[in-house]
Parts: structure tokens; C-alpha cells; sequence
């Protein structure tokens, strides 16, 4: 039981190391409270945006943005990388181009989005799309051309061939590295969801974010950094969480 605690605790031990240490800091007068508040003043500060219910309606905003672009741009990156994976004729249609496209910049990509978009919701939402999407492409098509030959054969020898080959051989197989793609690209929608909202725009937690650096509220901006850092966690722990439920009849992960 002890153990199982303490390997529970472990992973807050530098976190809480680190809130001690801003504390002790901000306490003695290391640092300054005008460049960084105390914890005390950040925590009131995030009460006081509870109690107005400002500090829900923003994160609700911020998710939404962030769902829709993981799903619109996780699902086109699947399916690109199924497809890649499977037919050597849309691989060498596609790849190319596709990995043209992944090395610009999202910055690069903002002039041009504003145009195409305006400043509404689609403008973010394709941002965050984009983003998502070639993590989830480039491990999923991973995941299906490196497939063990000898499963693949394996099956064709039970008579197991098209959807039946490709649902019970080539996804379970291939579903640890979508899974390594999908985690990678939660990280990569918090990131470009914090450019996406910097687009003029009145709602999210980057809006909270900017609107707080024009009033030199470092408080807040503490906030919405911890804000970001604890939606990429919650992510990544479902995403863990999904990963163990459909791999667990994969040795790697019996425990």
C-alpha cells in the first residue's frame, strides 16, 4: 500500500519542489512580486475568475477549439496515413507534398489564414487542425508500413484478407504508434492553439492571456500558463488511459 502511494506522489514531487521554492522566493523578496506574484496572489486571482465565472466561459471556449481541431485534423491524418500506408500509389500521389506542407512554420501560416478565414472561429480551429494532423499522419503510416511481414502472411494463411486482413492484423498492429502520434499531437493542439488564439478575437484563454499583458497583470498570465499546462496533462493521461484499454493484450503493456 505504502509503495503504491509513494509511486502515486512521485510524479508531483518537482512540481510541488516548485511551487515551495516560488513561494519561499516570493516571500523573502528574492523575486519580485511585480514580475512574479506570489502563489497566494495568483490562487485569489484565479477564485475571484471562478466566482465571475469568466475563467470557465474562456476554457470553455479554449477546449471546444481545441476538440474540434483534433478531430478534423487527427481524422484527415488517419485516414492520409492509412491510405499511404496501404497503396504505394497515393504514397508517392501524396507524401511529398504532405511533408512540404508539415515544415511551414503555423506563424507563416497566419497572414494567409486570416485571409481565407477572417478572424472567426474556422481562422483557429484550421490552425489547430493543421497542426494535429501530421503528427497522427507520420505515425500512423509508420505504425502500417513497418508491420511484422510475418503477422500479415500469418493471416492471409487463416484466409483473413481485405477489411477482415486489415481489422484484425494491420490496425491492432499498427494502433501503438497511432497511439505514440496522438500523444505527441495533444501536446502540438496546446501549442498551436496558443498562436491560433492570438488572432484578434474576444473569447479563450489566450484572449484572457493577451488582455492581461496589456494590463500588466502578470497574475493572470500565470494563470493561463498553468491553465496550459494542466489541459496538455488531462490530455495526455486520457490519452495514456485509452492507449492501456486497447493495447492491453499487447505484452508491452500487461502489467
Amino acid at each position: 500500500m505504502k509503495a503504491k502511494l509513494s509511486k502515486s506522489l512521485l510524479p508531483w514531487f518537482i512540481p510541488i519542489l516548485v511551487l515551495v521554492g516560488w513561494h519561499f522566493f516570493s516571500k523573502t523578496g528574492i523575486v519580485s512580486t511585480q514580475l512574479v506574484p506570489s502563489p497566494l496572489t495568483v490562487l485569489t486571482s484565479a477564485y475571484n475568475l471562478i466566482i465571475s465565472g469568466e475563467l470557465f466561459y474562456h476554457m470553455q471556449v479554449s477546449l471546444t477549439r481545441a476538440l474540434i481541431g483534433l478531430l478534423i485534423g487527427g481524422g484527415i491524418g488517419f485516414i492520409l496515413g492509412i491510405s499511404n500506408g496501404l497503396s504505394n500509389l497515393t504514397f508517392q500521389l501524396t507524401d511529398t507534398s504532405l511533408q512540404m506542407i508539415r515544415n511551414i512554420p503555423n506563424l507563416a501560416l497566419v497572414p494567409l489564414v486570416i485571409l481565407w478565414f477572417g478572424i472567426d472561429e474556422g481562422a483557429k480551429i484550421f490552425l489547430v487542425s493543421i497542426g494535429v494532423m501530421f503528427p497522427v499522419y507520420i505515425n500512423t503510416l509508420h505504425g502500417i508500413r513497418n508491420l511484422d511481414a510475418g503477422l500479415i502472411e500469418m493471416g492471409r494463411m487463416y484466409g483473413l484478407k481485405g477489411w477482415d486482413l486489415f481489422k484484425n492484423v494491420l490496425f491492432p498492429g499498427a494502433l501503438s504508434s497511432i497511439f505514440v502520434g496522438l500523444r505527441y499531437s495533444l501536446g502540438v493542439m496546446w501549442l498551436t492553439l496558443i498562436i491560433a488564439e492570438t488572432i484578434a478575437t474576444t473569447r479563450g484563454v489566450g484572449y484572457l492571456a493577451m488582455t492581461a499583458q496589456q494590463f500588466m497583470q502578470s497574475d493572470i498570465i500565470i494563470i493561463t500558463i498553468i491553465l496550459y499546462a494542466l489541459f496538455g496533462k488531462l490530455a495526455d493521461m486520457l490519452a495514456r488511459w485509452g492507449e492501456r484499454k486497447a493495447l492491453r493484450w499487447h505484452q508491452s503493456y500487461v502489467r
